[in-house]
């Protein structure tokens, strides 16, 4: 499923939450926050909140009248999300919405009484959210975005485009996406392709630079990109990097441009 896609999803999910439950007990103003690893610029996410924005009005809850929204943005550095996620619990909102595991895990360790909703969260139980995918067990619920399987469909995809690969560079950063998950679940399907997984953790664009230029200098490489706020915050570089070294390349989103003005 396509990112957009599923924050239309959720959008329209939207109607199970406590929010919508008490929609005609109370004429108060009900208050959502939002964290996400992204750019407050970022035309990509925007037209996927704009998507979520109507999924709520579908459901009468539309902001500035029924609805107020606070979205914060760390722009993936990590040194943000606690400051951010301090910040949309002191507002008391009746209810956060977070982008990311480590933007979840933020907002988790702030507060165990507001309601968490989350979205690309690859390893929720592992992660500590919630105790298993039937009943999470806290004030944490979402949707789970990979299971664990979905490496080894990536990297048989990835030896389709180019048979003679040998080695695969798992581009990500640490802090910013559920990192060992991917490591863990990658390297165990690689063995059975005859494919050695290279971890190239990234905090930054000088990283990531570092990491695919030294994929470029190994014979039969590629890359294998997962869902992670770093490599989408520089995805721009990343996909010029790929094609200026001529290197096979999957990524789990669909990469558009990051114009920064839309």
């Amino acid at each position: 499923m396509r990112r957009r896609e599923f924050i239309t999803l959720v959008g329209g999910a939207a109607a199970s939450w406590p929010l919508v439950a008490r929609a005609q007990q109370s004429d108060r103003m009900r208050r959502i926050g939002v964290l996400e690893e992204t750019a407050e610029g970022d035309k990509e996410r925007n037209n996927q909140f704009a998507k979520f924005r109507k999924g709520l009005a579908g459901f009468g809850w539309v902001e500035g009248r029924t609805v107020h929204i606070e979205r914060r943005f760390a722009a993936a550095d990590a040194g943000q999300y606690q400051p951010l996620a301090k910040e949309l619990v002191a507002l008391q909102p009746d209810v956060v919405l977070t982008v990311s595991t480590p933007v979840t895990a933020a907002l988790q360790r702030e507060t165990s009484a507001i309601p968490i909703v989350f979205l690309g969260v690859s390893d929720p139980i592992g992660s500590g959210f919630a105790s298993n995918l039937a009943r999470p067990g806290s004030n944490l619920t979402g949707i789970m975005l990979y299971e664990q399987g979905i490496a080894g469909k990536w990297l048989a995809m990835l030896k389709e485009i180019a048979p003679r690969l040998a080695h695969v560079a798992l581009v990500a950063g640490p802090k910013t996406t559920a990192y060992d998950y991917f490591v863990r679940n990658a390297e165990a399907a690689g063995s059975s392709l005859g494919i050695e997984i290279v971890p190239t953790p990234v905090a930054d664009a000088a990283d990531i630079e570092r990491g695919i230029e030294a994929c470029s200098r190994v014979p039969n490489g590629g890359l294998l990109l997962p869902t992670d706020g770093t490599t989408f915050v520089h995805r721009d570089l990343v996909i010029a990097l790929a094609a200026r070294h001529n290197l096979p390349a999957v990524y789990a989103l669909r990469l558009p441009p990051a114009d920064r003005h839309g």
